[in-house]
């Protein structure tokens, strides 16, 4: 593990942007910001109605399912490369630019690291705006019901296969213990106390995985933890962060989470399960744990 972050104010167009950082900036020509918003069917929330009523200024609404393989059964799961690119272009983000994505959730973040780690995943830069839209507005700074314009751009994309993992790989770590499975879904999930919010899937978890639910790496406030309080809640968790971790939720939207946290902490070598219980809690010969 290299050295930590020692102060999340730290802006880094890598990882993560403060609100501060990003209103000094709103009128620079090369950025680019995307909103994100998604919400769970139980939430009753209209993502891009929301959008429409009010953005970031300059802000694009992309929706997640945009840029997701449509071809999948599974939900949420990683583009073909051209698509991604494609979808990028279309809404004028391209190489060069610095990309800044939020989304609404309530006092933070949840589905901006998702698309983080999606640009990531092609061989592109972009933070993740700390706190979210609702930091933003509790600062009272400018929100905008006018549309952007958008203008194509060029964008070059080189997949990482190391960041994603597959349904073997994860089994194998499973078994062998080479990684570090961490599950950010809530505990009762975790454990199998409550139900799956998804029709036909078992309730437990991986086999030795471990559980570090995303609000413990969240001040009050929904920005997230400095350094140190950051290393303490995934230690809290039984991680070992000079070992290898394979990040997994429900379907691989707040996973992204720990990994953005995991990058903040300077830690290189994690992944994400993409089809994570969506696919595991399915199938009935793969073995789970419960409690």
């Amino acid at each position: 593990m290299s050295n930590p972050a020692t102060d999340n104010t730290r802006d880094d167009p890598a990882t993560l942007v403060s609100t501060r950082w990003l209103a000094q900036r709103l009128t620079s020509p090369d950025l680019r910001i995307i909103d994100v918003s998604w919400y769970l069917p139980d939430a009753d929330r209209d993502a891009r109605a929301e959008y429409e009523a009010a953005h970031i200024p300059g802000a694009r609404f992309v929706p997640l399912e945009e840029v997701s393989d449509g071809r999948s059964a599974l939900p949420h799961m990683a583009p073909p490369a051209p698509k991604f690119m494609s979808r990028m272009r279309r809404m004028g983000v391209g190489d060069g630019h610095t990309v800044v994505i939020y989304d609404g959730a309530d006092g933070g973040v949840f589905s901006a690291a998702r698309l983080w780690w999606l640009f990531r995943l092609f061989g592109q830069r972009a933070a993740v705006l700390d706190g979210g839209l609702s930091k933003w507005r509790a600062e009272g700074r400018p929100v905008t019901s006018e549309p952007p314009t958008i203008r194509d751009r060029h964008m070059t994309v080189t997949r990482q296969p190391a960041l994603m993992r597959d349904v073997t790989d994860v089994a194998q770590a499973a078994k062998l213990g080479t990684a570090q499975i961490v599950d950010a879904r809530s505990a009762p999930r975790f454990r199998g106390d409550a139900p799956e919010p998804r029709e036909g899937l078992r309730a437990g978890h991986i086999p030795g995985s471990k559980n570090l639910p995303i609000a413990k790496l969240f001040r009050p406030d929904g920005s997230m933890k400095d350094g140190a309080d950051l290393a303490r809640a995934f230690i809290a968790a039984g991680i070992d962060l000079d070992r290898p971790v394979i990040t997994t939720c429900g379907s691989g939207v707040t996973a992204a989470v720990l990994n953005l946290g995991l990058a903040r902490l300077g830690h290189d070598d994690h992944s994400l399960y993409d089809g994570s219980w969506a696919e595991w809690g399915m199938y009935p010969d793969l073995k789970i744990e419960r409690g």
